[in-house]
């Protein structure tokens, strides 16, 4: 799996960059067909905002956002809610269940 974090308007401090590092190394327990993730840690006024694309084989890629004054917290959330489209991605995949039409088949 391929990690890039990109910053914007501000430089990143090597505890920022090992944080995220630790929180994106626990994507892999979710789901293990990502290729790529990628992080946009972005500054403005008194907001961080960051951003997750995750690049999932097969499948459209996973965007999550989260912005907060605290920016250890932005980050939590992001990576909160990108696990949570994992883990939704995942169980959708596995549903072996074929549930019929609900609506215009034959009755």
């Amino acid at each position: 799996m391929q990690i890039s974090i990109t910053t914007r308007h501000s430089d990143p401090t090597p505890a920022i960059e090992e944080y995220i590092q630790k929180k994106v190394d626990r994507f892999s327990r979710y789901f293990d067909q990502l290729s790529a993730v990628e992080i946009i840690v972005d500054h403005q006024k008194n907001e961080h905002l960051i951003e997750c694309i995750l690049s999932v084989e097969h499948s459209a890629p996973l965007v999550s956002h989260a912005s907060s004054d605290d920016l250890y917290s932005a980050i939590d959330q992001c990576t909160d809610r990108a696990v949570r489209q994992l883990t939704d991605l995942k169980s959708k995949l596995r549903d072996n269940k074929h549930h019929p039409p609900t609506a215009g088949g034959e009755g």
